[in-house]
């Protein structure tokens, strides 16, 4: 098995191939993106934005790194890891020898730098003819700089999901952990054949948590995904994952916090209650899906 850079990254522009030139990126019709010092691209243009600072702030990216840090989320970028090695190396892979895989939305890279780890550390897993290119993508440039200061090997882009800068039917392996879901985006990039792993939280995920902020909590199963058969895409798995995190202290329930959308959808009590919170002991509940893309 071989690691090497992504070398099939698009222009949002124009989508032409782009090419490293100089510590810069350019396309045949000469825009020109250049590689921040820090590792990265910004492959997003003004007008892809809806806001002038899209995706997580430079406070939220601090609090996920210190939290996912602690290892308190490691099961779940175990089993990521897992799921992942099982469809490169699997008898019955659909995979390709030259395969990419790409994190989209990938926060500040904790998940894709574990699948990268457990990769790279199970090389005789794997066929030795297959090549690895990995991709980290996300809106938020706070995101992609902190992200990139985990893993050289990895391509870090600032991007959307929506418009993703990768050429199309480039990709093998999409990631979308807790994420931001563009399944048209995933489409044109992804090979017929290849998959799309979502990770999403399950119906008493943080349920602990959500009975302090929330005045009434709802519990729901991941949505459905039967309509995404008209455009090409069938599920063929779903595994879950379950345990708890043993008591987290004051600062871990802040950062988990902040670091989600539930610091904005709390009631002022809610918030309140949680700021006084010694300690908790969370439930982590976490479902796995795997959609494989069986039509152009």
């Amino acid at each position: 098995m071989n690691i090497t850079k992504a070398n099939n990254l698009a222009c949002p522009i124009d989508r032409k191939p782009l090419e490293f030139r100089n510590k810069q990126l350019v396309c045949e019709n000469g825009h020109v993106f250049d590689i921040a010092r820090q590792g990265h691209v910004n492959l997003l243009p003004v007008q892809h934005k809806r806001t002038k600072q899209p995706g997580d702030s430079k406070e939220m990216v601090v609090a996920r790194t210190k939290f996912l840090n602690s290892g308190l989320y490691a099961p779940v970028a175990k089993k990521l890891s897992e799921i992942v090695l099982a469809q490169i190396a699997g008898a019955k892979s659909t995979i390709s020898r030259n395969t990419c895989l790409m994190d989209a939305g990938c926060g500040e890279g904790y998940y894709l730098d574990a699948v990268f780890k457990a990769l790279d550390g199970r090389r005789n897993s794997i066929n030795p003819e297959t090549t690895l290119s990995f991709i980290g993508l996300d809106i938020s440039k706070p995101a992609i700089i902190e992200a990139a200061k985990r893993n050289k090997h990895i391509t870090w882009i600032v991007g959307t999901n929506r418009q993703p800068p990768v050429a199309d039917a480039s990709v093998d392996i999409i990631l979308c952990v807790f994420g931001f879901q563009s399944f048209e985006g995933f489409n044109k990039i992804l090979k017929t054949g290849g998959i799309i792993v979502l990770v999403e939280p399950g119906a008493d995920h943080l349920s602990e948590l959500r009975e302090i902020i929330y005045k009434e909590v709802k519990k729901s199963d991941p949505p459905d995904l039967s309509h995404l058969g008209g455009i090409g895409f069938s599920l063929v798995d779903t595994q879950s994952l379950r345990f708890k995190t043993g008591m987290i202290n004051t600062e871990q329930i802040n950062n988990l916090l902040l670091m989600t959308p539930h610091l904005y959808r709390a009631t002022k009590e809610g918030k309140e209650a949680a700021s006084h919170l010694k300690g908790l002991d969370l439930t982590v509940d976490v479902v796995f899906r795997i959609l494989e893309k069986h039509s152009g």
